[in-house]
């Protein structure tokens, strides 16, 4: 397969994407001491991605936010139950209750090549068929002590290969990974 998929995620010290009720608050909190003009490299990152996949649970979340996040990128909400778009969403996005592996495949076919994975089950699912690339994970220096990890339940263990890591002055610690085939 041509097509990249990348999970790039936020998690607390402890292994946590959100609180145990979805919550990400501790977020907001945690990114006050963070300049403005700093995203951490989201941006950089977004300007390679082709296509966005996402749980249903992570599209709900988003949707709080008021302002949509990811601009004119494709979104696609992997959700196995019917979904209704409201008028409010954006033309980009769409649903698919397709299996990772033939979504992928489907994309591929329409000449997509960077995927950006993104919601605690949405991404169990692909690292655990194998279909993960790359894993950037930022650190943030706050302790959730129970939550959603977006790793528990694989089959398997996954290797990883560090590519590299930045420390911000702020507080968060940034590594990239490439995930090791066979």
């Amino acid at each position: 397969m041509s097509i990249s998929v990348s999970v790039y995620i936020a998690i607390s010290v402890d292994g946590f994407i959100a609180r145990s009720d979805g919550a990400i608050d501790w977020l907001d909190t945690a990114t006050t001491g963070q300049p403005e003009d700093e995203d951490c490299g989201f941006r950089a990152f977004m300007d390679t991605v082709d296509m966005l996949v996402m749980g249903r649970k992570t599209f709900e979340q988003v949707l709080t936010f008021g302002t949509w996040p990811y601009g004119t990128t494709p979104v696609i909400v992997l959700s196995s139950r019917p979904l209704t778009l409201g008028a409010d969403v954006p033309a980009t996005v769409s649903h698919s209750a397709e299996a990772p592996e033939a979504l992928l495949a489907r994309l591929e076919t329409a000449g997509v090549r960077h995927v950006y994975v993104d919601g605690g089950a949405t991404i169990q699912g692909f690292l655990a068929r194998g279909l993960v690339d790359d894993v950037t994970v930022t650190v943030i220096p706050v302790v959730l002590g129970a939550g959603i990890s977006p790793f528990r339940a694989l089959p398997d263990d996954i290797r990883l290969r560090h590519r590299h890591t930045t420390v911000y002055g702020f507080g968060f610690v940034q590594t990239v990974y490439a995930v090791e085939r066979g």
